[in-house]
Parts: C-alpha cells; structure tokens; sequence
C-alpha cells in the first residue's frame, strides 16, 4: 500500500482489508456526490467499484469486458463518461502513461499529487508531497509558465516486490 492512505483500512495487525476500503471508497464518493449535486448512478458506482477493485491501475477496456458481463448495454463511450464523471469530482486519477484509472484516496481535497507505479506488481499508490509540488511550480514560474495541475508518475519497484 505504501503512502496510499486509507484510515480504517488497515486493521491493528498492519494488513489491509481491501473490503473495508472499498466500502470506505464508495461512500466518500456517495458523500462527494451529495455535497456536489452530482449523481452517482448505478453504472457509475459499478465503474467506481471495478477502479477501486486493487490498488493497480484499470485500463476502461477491462472495466468495459468485466460490465458486459453485468450489463448487456456496455459499451466504450458509456465506460468513458462514467470515467469523465469520477474524474471530474476526483474520484479517481487517470495515469497517463498507463492510460488507465486508480480511485483517488482523498477525493474531498483539492491536491496535486505523485503517483509510485511498481512494474512487477501493478500496485499504485497515490502520495503528495507537497514539496513537490511547490519545487515544480517554482521552477515553472522561473521560465515563465503558470502550472494548473501537475500528475507526476513515478515507476520503479514497490517495498513489497524488491
């Protein structure tokens, strides 16, 4: 899991219970909805569940195969505007380099953060460090260009697999 944070998640044993923080997901994403005015449909929450379903990036194409065994009426464009949806109200976070989708941990605030990719195990966890961030800005501001969004992924080899 590494800097991923997901408060009750982890159990006093220090092992993550994956359906504790799905459940955790999907009503933070309830709530952010409400508080929005936005509406979480049921397709939408289907393809919120599916991102949140490991701490891996998902591609929409699986997401796509694993609903059209639930929905006959699955298709691309349906999958992608439900992925706009989440992206939109933070949901989840698109790595561009992979060209897929992990669900946001803090979907509430307004943050810019680092993403470590493992390469043998898929696993992604989300961080922010500040630091970063400001660096980033700062050294953009210097050459004459205003950041509005930084994503900043970082591929190597998680704790776990080295």
């Amino acid at each position: 899991m590494g800097a991923r944070r997901e408060g009750k998640a982890l159990a006093n044993t220090g092992r993550h219970n994956h359906q504790l923080c799905v459940a955790e997901a999907l009503h933070r994403a309830e709530t952010v909805c409400k508080d929005s005015g936005a509406r979480m449909t049921s397709l939408r929450r289907m393809v919120l569940e599916q991102v949140w379903r490991g701490h891996d990036a998902v591609k929409a194409y699986d997401i796509l195969a694993w609903l059209g065994r639930k929905r006959r009426s699955a298709n691309p464009p349906t999958v992608y505007r439900a992925l706009q949806f989440l992206q939109r109200e933070g949901l989840v976070h698109r790595l561009e380099s992979l060209n897929a989708f992990v669900g946001c941990s803090q979907p509430r605030g307004n943050h810019q953060g680092q993403f470590l990719i493992c390469g043998k195990c898929g696993q992604v966890s989300e961080m922010e460090a500040r630091e970063i961030t400001r660096l980033v800005s700062e050294s953009a501001k210097a050459k004459g260009f205003i950041t509005h969004r930084q994503t900043i992924e970082v591929h190597g080899v998680c704790g776990q697999c080295a």
